[in-house]
């Protein structure tokens, strides 16, 4: 069974996920860009492999945030953002592996496609990877 968990917690961890997938975008052909991937890529092992409680934006969010704006008014499934951890550890996995295998073009894809979804959660609270979870979770059920 998931916990439950604060759906603004999720959303504040993807405006920093926005912010480290574009300054590793713009950086790309860079020494930068692996390092950052390599940290996001353990943030959002992190969530998904070892849950959410565990994931370093999550706990920023917890210990500085949410005290100064109190708690939520409803509370959210844990299942789904963790998905969304998951397929962004995806893409997070094959952009660091192009990047060392020096294939910058699937490399920028790979980020490209993590940025966009990072983006949309942090600017309009649609949680791709979450939406995917239901859908299957709708198929599969």
């Amino acid at each position: 069974m998931s916990q439950k968990i604060d759906p603004r917690g999720p959303r504040f961890g993807a405006a920093i996920t926005t912010v480290v997938l574009a300054v590793t975008f713009v950086s790309i052909d860079s020494t930068l860009a692996p390092v950052l991937l390599a940290i996001q890529a353990t943030v959002f092992g992190l969530g998904a492999f070892a849950g959410l409680g565990a994931q370093p934006y999550g706990l920023i969010y917890k210990q500085l945030v949410q005290p100064r704006i109190g708690k939520p008014t409803e509370l959210e499934d844990s299942a789904p953002p963790r998905f969304a951890q998951l397929v962004g550890f995806a893409f997070a996995a094959v952009g660091l592996i192009a990047l060392l295998a020096d294939n910058t073009l699937v490399a920028q894809v790979s980020v490209g496609l993590a940025l966009g979804a990072a983006f949309l959660n942090s600017a309009f609270a649609f949680c791709l990877g979450c939406e995917m979870y239901l859908i299957g979770k709708r198929i599969f059920s």
